[in-house]
């Protein structure tokens, strides 16, 4: 059998026809049909495949194979067999949306390549948005220009043109890449912008574009990586980022105009408020360790505190435990009030204690998890009573300090 005629060759609007069912393959519970003629694109060239349907059961997939047929990935078992004709409807809106893109990226690359020399080595065309990889770095300002260039191809309303030429006559042409095809050669011309190679759909007039909108671009491998989105996508990225910035806008109780102002306002009040909550939790630790040093009680030649501090976290046991060591000869144990117990154990320097052993005495007695230097350790996770905690630690405390 040979190549598959392909219909969107020379008609990209062409959505119903019907052809004769060359081959088909079935499985379980899905199959695929090769016909002899299709409007159907197939994943190539960076632009994803149609949808649509073939009779009454759904194509989900197209691809076209090393012999150049193609192939109607269906949703179901085929009901057709080989020599039946029938009729191919393919989606509209999903065709019309790359058509607009492909054409689109035609007008970007050939825009760049026209103002900075910039070489487009890759497309994509994404779900969301298409991609293309270029051969150097841009600036902010470059893509700007490059992007109003663009635009100017649009709203112009060029027209473009399909045509076949051997590989012969491509070669003397002036063409955006070089084809290394052989035989018949596609070939899509904007008028006074691009000509170029390509097996891809595309719209009759750069007007059907509507507008070419850049999303981002970052360096990518020595050279950019653009993102971009055109007609249909442009304006649904626009309602998106509008309805954003409105709600936003309501938030700050400002206008979409004064926005970056008013973030930046909040940005610096909340500097300000953490460094207030910052000095407050200085001054609470200082207190914290005030009152506790009150109750400390005399064991040995060391001063003893040990206390279970209501909404402390292990972080800020750490800060006042810490604060009271300050003071010569003092040993401190301090514990969550819930479990898991979270637990603290300091010493000032000079005291002959190791911090680390007491802590690894409490995971003996309670599984957790905790470590620490001699002088300030930790234990978290103790399935234990704070009481209980506290109880052994005095014990513990009395026996190694007494001494």
């Amino acid at each position: 059998m040979s190549e598959t005629i392909r219909l969107y060759y020379t008609d990209a609007k062409l959505t119903n026809f019907t052809s004769q069912v060359e081959a088909i393959e079935s499985h379980a519970a899905d199959g695929a049909i090769c016909l002899a003629a299709t409007a159907f694109y197939p994943t190539s060239g960076g632009q994803p495949h149609d949808t649509g349907s073939v009779g009454d059961q759904r194509v989900v997939d197209v691809v076209v194979r090393p012999d150049g047929r193609i192939w109607h990935q269906l949703d179901a078992v085929p009901t057709v067999v080989v020599g039946d004709t029938v009729t191919g409807t393919v989606d509209w809106a999903r065709r019309f949306d790359h058509m607009q893109q492909h054409t689109g990226q035609h007008v970007l690359s050939a825009e760049l390549a026209r103002l900075f020399d910039a070489r487009t080595v890759g497309f994509h065309l994404g779900v969301d948005e298409a991609t293309i990889d270029l051969d150097r770095p841009l600036s902010v300002d470059q893509v700007s220009e490059g992007e109003s260039a663009a635009n100017v191809v649009v709203w112009d309303d060029r027209p473009i043109e399909i045509r076949f030429v051997t590989d012969q006559e491509a070669a003397q042409l002036d063409l955006r890449k070089p084809s290394r095809r052989t035989g018949p050669i596609r070939l899509v011309e904007i008028a006074d912008c691009d000509l170029s190679a390509c097996g891809g759909t595309h719209v009759g007039r750069s007007g059907a574009v509507g507008v070419i909108a850049v999303s981002f671009c970052d360096r990518y491998k020595g050279g950019s990586r653009m993102g971009f989105v055109c007609g249909g996508r442009a304006l649904r990225l626009f309602r998106r980022q509008h309805q954003e910035l409105t709600r936003s806008g309501q938030l700050l109780s400002v206008g979409p105009d004064d926005l970056a102002s008013a973030i930046e306002r909040n940005q610096r009040e909340r500097r300000d408020q953490r460094r207030l909550i910052k000095s407050l939790q200085t001054r609470v630790v200082s207190l914290d360790a005030d009152a506790l040093a009150v109750d400390g009680r005399l064991v040995g030649s060391a001063t003893v505190v040990t206390a279970s501090l209501h909404g402390h976290d292990p972080k800020s046991l750490k800060a006042v435990a810490i604060e009271l060591i300050r003071r010569p000869g003092h040993v401190v144990v301090l514990a969550t009030d819930r479990r898991p117990v979270g637990v603290v154990v300091a010493r000032a320097e000079g005291v002959a204690l190791d911090a680390g052993d007491l802590v690894q005495a409490f995971l003996a007695t309670w599984p957790g998890r905790g470590g620490g230097r001699h002088d300030v350790a930790q234990a978290g996770g103790l399935d234990a009573d704070p009481a209980d905690v506290l109880r052994v630690a005095r014990s513990l405390l009395s026996e190694r300090l007494s001494g």
